[in-house]
């Protein structure tokens, strides 16, 4: 299932890491996680329902669903999708209910780190934002799930609309190299400190400031830390969005996030033959990626009555013999430990199936490109107020113009505040980065934050923006109405 030869990316074979599951050994390589390991080998299944003892697979592929939580060396509950792959280490699968650890108690101390602004998340908004915050002489920590940085912004080999200063015309991909290259040169100033493989666990009670729970993973072990900051931007990103249909928990069903992470950032196929779900611009996109990778795509099946995403995307892959069926959806997925076909049934003007208009699909893989919902539990738990805002992608944090939320000197960016382009994260971003340290009293010219909101509110212009434009007025007006 690897992929050897790509138009963009280069997945020559890397150096060998043999692993044990299930008491036989693996051949993976080295860059990848656990999970696209095993995927590689044609492994789907990685776990059991605790529920309906059914396989469950990979899904989100950024560590937010419990669909890949094995046993590694010992140790129960590993989230596989973003533990990078050792070599000859002892992966089981679970079944249902996780056993007791075997591995031997570290017995690691807690440890306090105290810094003017926490960053969560190293996606395109945190990236830009922890920047900005350096910059204006504030001492950043930037903290993320993953073991790379970038975010969605790693997985992004089609060139980026929007504005030159956002970078219009670069890949994605070559945006996060970009972003990295910066964040190493603020790290050699001691002005910003990166923990990767990092989880904020929660947020707590201080005397000054906030106070945040942080758990870094060592080798498959843990080692908690005590963070105390001045502000915290919250740029914790979204989770894919999940339809209700028989089959929908197969190994084999995707969240489009999932199949562009598989396929590239590692180099593996989800599968041979796909079944796209959404033409919005991430169902178009990632279809002609799929392409890209030499992986058949079926169809792409819209339940809209009218494809949603950039009509460009949709040329591409209507030149390439993908069909496009709008006002369609899928009825359900059928296979015994994995994903062998699906049924397509087409939609009355009332979203209704039409009786009779069934038809079988043939395939291994079935993406959901059906939109993102913010990730909130943080942003929750420290007490921020949330309205649910449909145009935004779901509850959301009420935020004002420099993004601070309810709580003061807490700054929410990028899809956690509303869901749209990474373009317009990496400006949010940026006005977060220097709102928080023009709060914590660190010299920000007015031009500067000027700039970045009338950069935004340029990207938002024109009909695709409609709908982001409707979301931030909701947001702020809301907003304006509990301040009052």
């Amino acid at each position: 299932m690897r992929i050897r030869h790509h138009p963009i990316l280069d997945f020559s074979a890397r150096e060998p890491l043999p692993f044990t599951f299930n008491k036989k050994i693996i051949a993976g390589e080295e860059g990848d996680t656990i999970a696209s390991a095993l995927h590689a080998a044609g492994i789907k299944e990685l776990t059991i329902s605790q529920t309906y003892h059914t396989p469950r697979g990979f899904f989100c592929g950024i560590g937010k669903c419990s669909s890949c939580l094995m046993r590694v060396n010992g140790v129960p509950n590993v989230r596989t999708c973003i533990a990078p792959l050792q070599k000859n280490i002892i992966v089981e699968r679970q079944h249902e209910f996780a056993a007791l650890p075997t591995a031997p108690f570290t017995g690691r101390g807690k440890r306090t780190i105290t810094t003017d602004v926490l960053v969560v998340g190293a996606g395109p908004a945190g990236l830009c934002a922890a920047l900005q915050a350096a910059s204006h002489g504030a001492n950043v920590l930037l903290v993320d799930e993953n073991p790379r940085l970038g975010g969605q912004l790693i997985k992004q080999t089609h060139k980026f609309f929007g504005s030159l200063q956002e970078r219009a015309g670069t890949r994605g991909i070559d945006i996060a190299t970009e972003l990295e290259a910066d964040i190493k040169k603020y790290e050699q100033t001691g002005k910003l400190t990166l923990m990767a493989e990092s989880t904020v666990i929660g947020a707590y009670e201080a005397a000054e400031g906030y106070r945040f729970g942080l758990v870094k993973r060592i080798n498959y072990q843990t080692q908690l830390y005590d963070i105390h900051c001045g502000a915290a931007i919250l740029a914790c990103g979204a989770m894919e969005n999940m339809l209700l249909f028989p089959g929908n928990d197969l190994p084999g069903v995707y969240g489009a996030g999932a199949v562009q992470t598989l396929m590239n950032v590692y180099g593996v196929k989800p599968g041979e033959n796909v079944l796209m779900v959404g033409a919005g611009n991430v169902g178009l996109i990632v279809s002609y990626q799929l392409l890209q990778a030499g992986i058949a795509v079926d169809r792409v099946v819209e339940a809209a009555p009218v494809i949603g995403g950039y009509h460009v995307h949709a040329a591409k892959l209507r030149r390439c013999g993908v069909p496009i069926y709008t006002s369609h959806s899928i009825q359900e997925v059928y296979g015994e430990s994995s994903v062998e076909g699906a049924v397509v049934v087409q939609l009355d003007s009332h979203w209704k199936p039409i009786p009779g208009t069934e038809e079988d699909v043939a395939c291994d893989t079935v993406c959901l490109a059906v939109g993102l919902t913010p990730s909130t539990r943080l942003l929750s738990q420290i007490g921020v107020p949330l309205e649910y805002i449909s145009e935004a992608g779901g509850f959301v944090a009420l935020h004002d113009d420099t993004m601070q939320t309810g709580k003061s000197r807490i700054y929410v960016a990028g899809d956690a505040s509303g869901i749209e382009e990474a373009s317009t994260a990496m400006i949010e971003g940026k006005i977060a980065g220097c709102a928080a340290a023009k709060a914590l009293g660190y010299p920000v010219k007015p031009e500067t934050l000027a700039l970045f909101k009338e950069e935004v509110a340029k990207l938002r212009a024109g009909p695709f923006g409609e709908k982001p434009r409707q979301a931030k007025a909701k947001i702020e007006a809301k907003a304006r109405e509990q301040h009052a």
